[in-house]
């Protein structure tokens, strides 16, 4: 039992490294280092309903001007969904805009991808 503990905590690991590098500047700004992130079949239903594949994201994100240097995680929720399948939940503050966000993530032992990602503008309370 102790042995699927940690094998189920290293994919939820690898999933949590993947969610904060999409989140930091650094990938954001870089289309081929953005790419490595997300999966080939990725999915995003953004903030205003519009659904995006992972070509479109890219190219919308690395143009972005809005810097999410300053971006405050919270309430992280994880779990490990089927063989290889980490679901990520939590809140995100930036300035004055609170959402809700959930993420599917396609770990291997070594690396992850994110499969299909959804925002949810959040009240602040």
């Amino acid at each position: 039992m102790i042995a699927l503990s940690r094998g189920r905590d290293r994919l939820i690991t690898l999933a949590w490294r993947g969610e904060e590098e999409l989140l930091s500047p650094r990938v954001r700004r870089d289309s081929e280092l953005f790419r490595q992130f997300l999966a080939d079949d990725f999915r995003e239903i953004g903030r205003s309903g519009r659904r995006w594949n992972r070509d479109e994201i890219i190219a919308e994100l690395v143009t972005e001007e809005s810097s999410l240097t300053d971006a405050v995680l919270s309430e992280p929720e994880a779990q490990v969904i089927a063989h290889g399948i980490v679901l990520l939940s939590y809140r995100l503050q930036l300035g004055q805009q609170h959402s809700r966000h959930s993420s599917l993530w396609r770990v291997s032992e070594n690396s992850a991808q994110c499969i299909f990602h959804q925002g949810t503008p959040a009240s602040d309370c």
